[in-house]
């Protein structure tokens, strides 16, 4: 569903570049090009008789060819790797209030858990670490924590 959405929202440079990457991320792409290859330099060669050599060597045409064509490859890739990177940023910010909500909701329910033992009347055993998970996680303390230890 996520994915769904992401796919309908993707601009017509994005459905091209994606388009793109697909075909040329083949093994029958790799194989195209090896048999061009191999013709154009039979063809520069001089092997067969009655066909001009164009691109004689040392296959100064073909070396341009080859260098634009791993440019443009370079390229389109790196264009599908930023839609790939914006997608994973967004699921991880997804994630993370998904967690943010979790830890909310689990610190309500020990709360809660808490209070139906003591409206029993169970004996009280209030440790440090049941304490601790009664009290809210700040988040900002959180960030601030990983912040400090990304620095060093």
């Amino acid at each position: 569903m996520f994915r769904t959405k992401l796919e309908k929202n993707k601009s017509p440079v994005d459905r091209c570049a994606d388009f793109l990457r697909n075909s040329f991320g083949t093994v029958w792409f790799l194989v195209i090009n090896a048999i061009v290859f191999a013709v154009w330099i039979i063809i520069n060669s001089g092997f067969i008789p009655n066909l001009p050599v164009f691109d004689p060597y040392p296959y100064g045409l073909l070396t341009t060819a080859v260098s634009l064509e791993a440019i443009f490859l370079s390229v389109i890739v790196l264009i599908s790797q930023n839609r790939a990177s914006q997608i994973d940023d967004l699921r991880e910010e997804i994630d993370l209030q998904i967690n943010i909500k979790a830890e909310h909701e689990v610190t309500r329910i020990i709360n809660m858990l808490d209070e139906i033992h003591d409206h029993l009347g169970l004996p009280i055993e209030d440790d440090k670490e049941l304490k601790r998970m009664k009290e809210k996680t700040n988040i900002n303390t959180i960030q601030n924590e990983v912040m400090r230890e990304n620095r060093k």
